[in-house]
């Protein structure tokens, strides 16, 4: 797993199905994200339909990363050449960063050792990692310095992994640059598995040149004559061909070369000493060994421990085979000495064969032994040293086996035992990674529902006034010092009810209601409320804004158009409303800890209630103070006339007829519709609906649906629309804290239109003023 990507593999009807661990595409999720960006990945994860995280010990289906290295390769323009090779430098990071850099470390003392040694890591990671299959490497040296690296795996077209990671061992680990090429590709035949076979080039130079100490040119030390140069020169080039710094030494600096006591370096030049007979008796050697076998080039045994003929009795047959008893695990190759010869630098794992082992034993599992090859030159013998490969005690217990079966200083009593551990260890790293990605998962869920929740409560509460309330503060009445408040109501509602059923009156309602609330976002004004038919709105409140008259004008008129797409349930006729409008100071503020509310109060509210209460069916009844907001600014206004308003005396009052700058479209927040002859016409759009929502059974749920998907809300753009939004919330309410403030509800006197706007609703001089806070909660009810 360290250094070449991890691969799982098994056998179903003949078929070879390839699967990887979780840590090859945890890195590459990893890459991805380092390199490009969280939001790329979650592009690319989109694409290819896989999960966001990977279990590290979890196996997976080896069509999951090769899709993702597919789509990356798509989304960058680039060849997967390029992407496996970069994937390839980032693996060996990432293996570091994960904590297997000491282990790297320890393979070799140079690139040649390092590779070596590769395959007999993959074998000790095989032990935690059960069900690897990781490629097999061999490398050659070359006479000049360069190697032949082989490369045999089971999938293909990822070799171009291995230059991406070898190259980053070898500048790193050993401060050298490498450059791989490919100088062959082919299937292995002398395999017993179909295996890709790939042969490197592999060519090394230092990545720091060391720096000699140069010495003076000989001008500066007085020596021209060239007669000495020449001969300097050329002692100067043959000394460089022998070392590349060279440096005399005294004779004490040379017996430190050879040996530095405490440094914990080996001889220079050391000679091993045999002596000239075997001082072990034949049967010593076959109980301290007890698990070798010695066979000649015609794979006849000629010798084997007392372990394995324990537990292979054929092997005390004088003269029989290896591979009579014996099948090749790794490397898949044939069992014959040259091959063994050519891979005699990997491990052989060797399989006792079912058929050949006594009855008894037939339905245990098979013992695999794992060990080295050394060839034995002068009796032209090949001596196989193993071990049992055990991985758990429960493999122990399966095959019958004991710990004192196996030779106290082998090893492989102790990785028995450790990999117990460490096996109990990975299971309990694994149900932590499971847990911990359900909790990724319930907080993610957890969150979208912490978003509706707030969406839920942002739509009973301005954003400031909830953010507050969420963090226990208290929240404090605030003053706008002007605001446009509208109320509307149904015509003849009362006698609606008393001939309807309740669920017709709650549908009509409820699609009433919709197509408002569409037209609070289009103009965005804040709905205060409703209560049975009446609906309350107002502008520049909770966030002042200076066009509140013109948004609460053009959503009356939206209110209208919106109206006639509503059916009278009694005799399917439009059902008809009452606006009215005013403008003027309110005090806003929350009320209640149930249920909280956010109100306002003020003489103005009870104004804005009188023009409703005051108005005509299918009109929009506005105060002289809206008319004097909305004058000279493309709105088309009729005069009323002196009425009688309750509580307020005689009041100067107006119609809003329509926008003259602004088209039907444009007010209700819908797409225009192109047709041959131009832009058509938004009520023939809402009459198309209408037809629609006449065909479904369920009025309210259709004419939601209808709502939602075919008319989506467009924002009516203003002039201090982004006015508005850099403001980010109520900045210019007056926060009144400790002090009670209360606004005069009293009658207004009649002004002209073309005064200028004073207080909202001046006192008339023959009454007398009553200083009360007027609620339009009591104005309701």
């Amino acid at each position: 797993m360290v250094l070449v990507y991890l691969t799982s593999s098994g056998k179903n009807n003949n078929t070879l199905l390839a699967n990887m661990y979780g840590f090859i595409n945890t890195c590459l999720k990893s890459l991805v994200i380092e390199k490009f960006g969280e939001e790329t990945w979650d592009l690319l994860r989109i694409q290819t339909g896989v999960q966001d995280t990977f279990m590290t010990y979890e196996v997976y289906k080896d069509e999951i990363t090769l899709q993702l290295v597919e789509k990356v390769c798509n989304m960058l323009d680039v060849s997967p050449e390029a992407v496996l090779r970069q994937f390839g430098e980032y693996f060996f990071e990432f293996c570091k960063k994960s904590g297997y850099d000491h282990m790297l470390r320890t393979l070799g003392g140079d690139l040649y050792e390092f590779i070596a040694n590769l395959d007999a890591l993959h074998s000790y990671l095989s032990l935690s990692y059960q069900e690897m299959n990781a490629p097999s490497f061999r490398v050659e040296m070359n006479g000049d310095g360069s190697m032949h690296l082989h490369y045999y795996s089971d999938r293909r077209g990822l070799c171009h992994i291995v230059p991406g990671i070898m190259g980053a061992v070898a500048m790193d680990f050993f401060k050298t640059e490498i450059s791989m090429e490919i100088i062959s590709q082919s299937d292995e035949e002398e395999r017993t598995g179909k295996k890709e076979h790939i042969v490197f080039l592999v060519t090394q130079k230092p990545a720091f040149p060391p720096k000699c100490p140069t010495k003076p040119p000989l001008v500066s030390r007085g020596i021209k004559n060239k007669s000495f140069e020449n001969p300097y020169n050329k002692y100067r080039d043959r000394k460089n061909q022998v070392s590349v710094c060279p440096v005399k030494k005294n004779h004490w600096a040379m017996i430190r070369g050879i040996v530095q006591l405490g440094k914990g370096r080996m001889l220079r030049g050391f000679r091993p000493v045999y002596p000239k007979d075997l001082c072990v008796d034949v049967e010593t050697f076959c109980k301290g060994l007890p698990f070798h076998i010695v066979f000649d080039e015609e794979l006849r045994i000629k010798q084997a421990g007392v372990s394995i003929q324990k537990i292979v009795p054929g092997l005390q047959t004088t003269g029989i085979r290896l591979d009579q008893y014996f099948s090749t695990v790794h490397p898949e190759v044939t069992l014959t000495i040259s091959n063994v010869r050519k891979f005699i630098n990997s491990q052989f794992v060797f399989r006792t064969k079912r058929e050949m082992m006594p009855e008894s034993w037939r339905d245990r599992p098979m013992l695999e032994l794992r060990g080295q090859m050394i060839w034995m030159e002068k009796l032209e013998c090949m001596l196989y040293l193993c071990s049992p490969l055990l991985r758990t005690l429960h493999e122990l217990e399966e095959r019958q086996m004991h710990i004192s079966d196996i030779a106290p200083h082998d090893v492989t009593r102790d990785l028995i035992l450790l990999n117990q551990q460490r096996l109990a260890e990975m299971e309990l790293s694994n149900q932590l990674e499971r847990k911990k990605e359900e909790l990724r998962i319930l907080s993610k869920h957890l969150e979208e529902e912490k978003k509706k929740t707030e969406l839920l409560l942002y739509a009973m509460l301005p954003k400031h006034v909830a953010n507050q309330l969420k963090e226990g503060k208290r929240v404090e009445a605030g003053e706008f010092k002007e605001c446009t408040i509208l109320f509307s109501d149904v015509v003849t509602f009362t006698n609606i009810c008393a001939q309807c059923e309740p669920i017709q009156i709650v549908f009509m309602l409820n699609s009433m209601y919709l197509r408002f609330d569409r037209l609070t976002t289009v103009h965005d004004v804040y709905k205060v409320e409703t209560i049975g038919d009446a609906y309350m709105v107002v502008g520049g409140v909770p966030v002042p804004v200076s066009s509140h008259a013109e948004r609460v004008a053009n959503f009356a008129l939206g209110m209208i158009l919106m109206a006639k797409q509503v059916k009278n349930p009694v005799n399917g006729n439009p059902i008809q409303i009452r606006v009215g409008l005013h403008s003027g100071p309110v005090l806003a503020g929350v009320v209640g800890e149930k249920m909280p509310r956010y109100c306002l109060f003020g003489d103005t509210v009870n104004t804005a209630s009188r023009m409703e209460s005051h108005g005509v069916p299918n009109k929009i009844h506005i105060s002289p103070t809206v008319y004097r907001y909305l004058k000279g600014k493309n709105f088309e206004m009729t005069e009323r006339g002196e009425i009688d308003v309750k509580g307020k005396g005689r009041m100067r009052t107006y119609f809003l007829i329509r926008n003259s700058s602004a088209k039907e479209n444009e007010i209700l927040g819908q797409a225009i519709k192109e047709t041959d002859s131009g832009r058509a016409s938004s009520q023939s759009l809402l009459d198309d609906t209408s037809k629609r929502n006449v065909q479904r059974n369920s009025p309210g749920e259709a004419q939601e649906d209808d709502i939602h998907k075919n008319l989506p809300a467009i924002p009516m753009q203003y002039a201090d629309s982004l006015q508005g939004l850099d403001k980010g919330g109520c900045q210019e309410v007056k926060e009144l804290k400790g002090k009670q403030r209360s606004y005069g509800s009293v009658p207004s006197a009649q002004r002209s239109a073309e005064e200028p706007l004073p207080d909202p609703v001046a006192p008339d001089k023959d009454k007398p003023q009553n200083r009360t806070v007027t609620s339009h909660f009591c104005l309701l009810l």
